[in-house]
């Protein structure tokens, strides 16, 4: 292999997109991945930690939406501030830093002790794990040839939903407990040890060889595909040759670019989706425990219940392993977002254990399904120079809405019980369908240029 030739002739996109399928690229995505096992763990300790709070007399149901909102309203900063930060200073050192907020402000969070600081520490804990499954559905996107890029991406989403089950089985652990602490504070104080994992995680993953290219580092850029393709040439034998793609060359990347044309329609396009997605796949999981506690269930079943339907997590990411890459991506989502609309409703009629749990697990598997497809389809449609902006900007919408969208759940809880909960989730899912079915572009095997 001539490293020199094919840097003279040949774009870092034009070299990642002819690597074959590897081992490396798993144990890269898995090594990449890390830090989104913290944000799925914040985002679905919630509903457990939050019952419990709601049990010990610290918020009652309705007051818990602020705790729920806090979290949410931090990521959106988050989401936001550091996509716009990834594309200027890197994915790697965003990514690492965006951590280590995170994990300072959990572990502040486990040991305090009124309401009021309590929502204020997971408000800045948010703004760090917020970012990232932005930057890290940009960095593999980025990283992975356009022919396997779903199939790597959905593997990323299942190494993440790994955490649910974790922590649902945690919660069943200790929140019933006091060591010392509650047990609720026992389950955030491990979330927040992110920070002793995060050195290790940045020795071992490269910078971004786009990004790089982007920014005029072509020299780094050149170390990192030589680097990257030695490492799969060993693994595979000899490389095929790059195929030369037309790329049109731009000016400097400014955040006004996703509000014109011919980005402005996937930008409002998505936007509206992430408002909408983020109240099906997060009223779900934050509130489900709370839920059914408000039915009489005790708080102890309530997890149980909880840890069983947890369990089947990291199943939806394995069927889009499968399926991601073969069947067209904005099909499958409104698919999958119209099923969800009806298992929730089901969902919400059901009394008996047998049943709560039975649909809890279907509408589960949807949830995570639809997760690892939204996430690789909303980093497909935004240039290299925009990815992380783009898609910060437009995720950062489901950040805002599930702030708020707590806040309207517990008042429909109130007026309405659990069946207005999950119509109004519902509801939320089929307007996502109709916005990516009607609005939302072709990806799939597309090179990220073509797009």
């Amino acid at each position: 292999m001539n490293s020199q030739k094919q840097v003279q002739v040949y774009s870092v996109s034009e070299r990642i997109n002819r690597l074959p399928a590897s081992n490396y690229f798993l144990r890269l995505v898995a090594r990449i991945c890390t830090g989104g096992l913290f944000e799925f763990y914040e985002l679905f300790m919630v509903g457990s930690v939050g019952a419990a709070m709601v049990s010990a007399k610290i918020f009652t149901t309705q007051s818990l939406a602020y705790f729920v909102g806090a979290g949410f309203l931090g990521m959106f900063v988050g989401t936001t501030l550091f996509g716009k930060i990834s594309d200027k200073v890197g994915r790697r050192d965003a990514y690492v830093y965006s951590l280590l907020i995170y994990s300072l402000f959990t572990i502040l969070m486990a040991f305090s002790s009124s309401a009021s600081i309590i929502i204020v520490f997971r408000l800045l804990a948010g703004v760090g794990v917020g970012a990232q499954l932005v930057i890290i559905d940009t960095y593999i996107t980025e990283l992975t040839p356009s022919k396997h890029r779903g199939f790597y991406l959905a593997f990323s989403q299942f190494l993440m939903y790994l955490a649910v089950p974790i922590v649902s089985f945690l919660s069943y652990l200790l929140v019933p407990t006091h060591f010392m602490m509650a047990g609720w504070r026992w389950v955030v104080l491990i979330g927040g040890l992110g920070s002793i994992v995060v050195w290790w995680v940045r020795q071992g993953i490269p910078e971004s060889p786009r990004w790089q290219e982007y920014v005029g580092r072509t020299k780094q850029a050149d170390e990192t595909m030589s680097k990257l393709e030695d490492i799969i040439e060993k693994e595979k034998g000899s490389l095929p040759e790059p195929q030369e793609t037309e790329v049109s060359k731009t000016d400097r990347a400014r955040f006004l670019e996703i509000l014109r044309p011919p980005y402005r329609g996937r930008t409002v396009m998505l936007s509206v989706f992430n408002l909408f997605q983020s109240v099906g796949f997060y009223g779900f999981a934050s509130w489900v425990p709370s839920l059914l506690v408000s039915e009489g269930v005790t708080l102890v079943d309530s997890l149980l219940y909880t840890f069983i339907i947890a369990l089947v997590n990291p199943v939806g990411p394995i069927v889009g392993m499968f399926t991601s890459d073969k069947l067209q991506r904005k099909t499958q989502i409104v698919i999958v977002a119209i099923v969800m609309a009806i298992v929730g409703t089901i969902f919400s009629f059901m009394r008996l254990p047998f049943f709560i749990i039975l649909f809890g697990i279907i509408i589960t598997l949807l949830n995570s399904w639809f997760s690892s497809l939204f996430h690789l389809y909303q980093a497909e449609v935004f240039p290299t120079r925009i990815r992380a902006t783009g898609v910060g900007f437009t995720y950062g919408w489901s950040r805002l809405s599930a702030a708020f969208s707590g806040i309207v759940i517990a008042h429909l809880l109130i007026a309405f019980g659990v069946i207005g909960v999950f119509v109004f989730i519902s509801i939320s899912m089929l307007i996502c369908a109709v916005t990516i079915g009607a609005f939302g572009p072709r990806t799939n095997k597309k090179n990220l240029e073509e797009v």
